[in-house]
């Protein structure tokens, strides 16, 4: 990408105004009512985007910060060609978008992942490819930009992916499994009492089950990520092979290494290299460049723990309206509705981290738990006649 693409700054030459076919005109008339109101509010909108990108760098360092703060740049570059734009009729600043106050509030006070995704979201939702006022250079600003934030964003989402994985599950499965055991013992025709221990009891069989598989499901991942990794043996063991037959050779291929790497990898064991040879041939692959190459795992008991404790938070949520001492129909459609809000907000938590609609997301969330549960009413209100 050109620098100029990157930076907004015109071509030697060229004004900002002459980067659209549309700004010749714009200098001879005056800019409408329309113009000037959809102007102040980009102008309002990159103000506050910048800061935004400012507050997360105060919560970062090294070279996230220096990120973070370049982004803040252009931002204000986008800024003084609003500016220009309006000239005399930028008049006092308007207030920025409700997104982009929503997005400065939560780095101000947060400054987590959250605030990333989002900021992704509405890169990618920039208004300037279809408006001419805005020059060629800052379309291709916004485009770099989501893609600038996307990259930091990954960073946080690598970071919480074991354990927001298991959490999140946890806390669905939860609220999905118990709603549909609270919901079919209710519908076979038992009594409010044995429909909150049943509850209960489903709360606790789920949290211990989820908790002890998360375990074993991490560590056993562990494990073979573990096994796969090559050993130094082959340091110890060179200097005691016979030199005209060993199998050194076949421990570098089976890695998957060129014939040519793994002869010189030999020699190099051996002690018998003695050649200016190519410089790459000498890397050391079998020797972890990090402590841990698969961080979006996550530890078992951080896994275990997270799945516990939300699928314990997920499936009391259904229970909450017998706990209060409800009973019926009432306390059934009371736990729909509650498990219905808790869907909606897992399925919004989960959209925004991915970057996508947290609308549709949620509403995914919503359809596919209530479905079951439904499914399953319907199953338990023909046991009960089943077995009347």
């Amino acid at each position: 990408m050109s620098q100029h693409a990157t930076s907004g700054e015109p071509r030697p030459g060229e004004s900002h105004l002459n980067h659209s076919p549309h700004h010749s005109d714009s200098a001879a008339t005056a800019p409408s009512a329309a113009d000037i109101k959809r102007w102040r509010q980009y102008l309002a909108d990159e103000r506050a985007e910048a800061a935004v990108y400012r507050d997360l760098a105060q919560s970062r360092s090294g070279e996230e910060r220096a990120i973070l703060l370049a982004l803040a740049e252009a931002e204000g570059r986008h800024e003084a060609h609003w500016l220009q734009l309006l000239g005399t009729h930028a008049g006092r600043s308007r207030p920025a978008s409700l997104r982009s106050q929503f997005l400065g509030f939560l780095a101000r006070h947060f400054g987590s992942v959250f605030v990333l995704a989002l900021a992704q979201r509405a890169e990618s939702r920039s208004p300037y490819a279809t408006d001419p006022s805005a020059t060629p250079a800052m379309v291709a600003d916004e485009q770099i930009h989501e893609e600038v934030v996307r990259g930091l964003a990954t960073r946080g989402r690598n970071r919480l992916a074991g354990t927001f994985r298991a959490a999140v599950f946890g806390a669905n499965d939860g609220l999905v499994s118990n709603l549909s055991l609270v919901m079919g013992m209710a519908a076979s025709g038992v009594g409010s009492q044995v429909v909150l221990l049943s509850g209960v009891a489903g709360l606790l069989a789920g949290a211990l089950s989820m908790g002890a598989g998360e375990f074993i499901s991490v560590r056993s991942q562990r494990e073979l990520l573990a096994a796969t990794r090559p050993t130094q043996i082959t340091l110890a063991a060179a200097p005691a092979l016979d030199i005209e037959h060993n199998e050194l050779l076949l421990v570098y291929l089976a890695r998957g290494m060129s014939r040519e790497a793994a002869e010189h990898r030999v020699a190099e064991r051996m002690g018998l290299l003695d050649c200016d040879c190519d410089p790459s041939l000498s890397l050391r692959p079998e020797i972890p460049e990090t402590e841990d190459q698969h961080e979006a795992v996550g530890t078992a008991w951080g896994a275990a723990a997270s799945s516990f404790c939300f699928f314990a938070s997920g499936a009391i949520v259904p229970i909450i309206p017998f706990l209060l001492g409800m009973t019926g129909m009432a306390a059934l459609v009371a736990s729909a509705v509650l498990v219905g809000l808790a869907l909606l907000a897992t399925g919004a938590v989960v959209g925004l981290l991915s970057g996508t609609s947290p609308a549709t997301r949620g509403l995914r969330q919503l359809a596919i738990g209530l479905g079951a549960a439904g499914v399953t009413y319907l199953l338990g209100m023909a046991l009960g006649t089943a077995v009347a």
